[in-house]
């Protein structure tokens, strides 16, 4: 039996002071996660904007947004390496309404 696979979405926040190349390596990392275990079905690189707050003494983050597809248990172990990564300042994975 073909498991239930349901509409996620996942916005994180990157360290703006990261390199453009430690930025790109971070973002390959975490849509490579997500293909790795799941179906990629957009990504959005929102790019540099002005936080709402300041998040560690910073007012700018780096914006990414991906939608994707996956099984139910996958989103807690994404959550998990988003939380132990250098450089992600801010992560929230939703499931999206059908």
């Amino acid at each position: 039996m073909e498991k239930q696979q349901t509409d996620y979405e996942l916005m994180y926040i990157l360290d703006a002071t990261k390199s453009e190349e430690e930025l790109q390596a971070l973002v390959e990392k975490f849509k490579a996660l997500v293909e790795a275990n799941g179906t990629l079905t957009e990504q959005d690189l929102i790019g540099k904007r002005r936080l709402a707050y300041q998040i560690n003494d910073m007012s700018d983050g780096y914006y990414v947004l991906l939608k994707f597809t996956s099984g139910h248990d996958f989103p807690a172990e994404l959550k998990r390496v988003l939380g132990i990564t250098d450089g992600v300042m801010r992560s929230l994975v939703t499931k999206t309404a059908v």
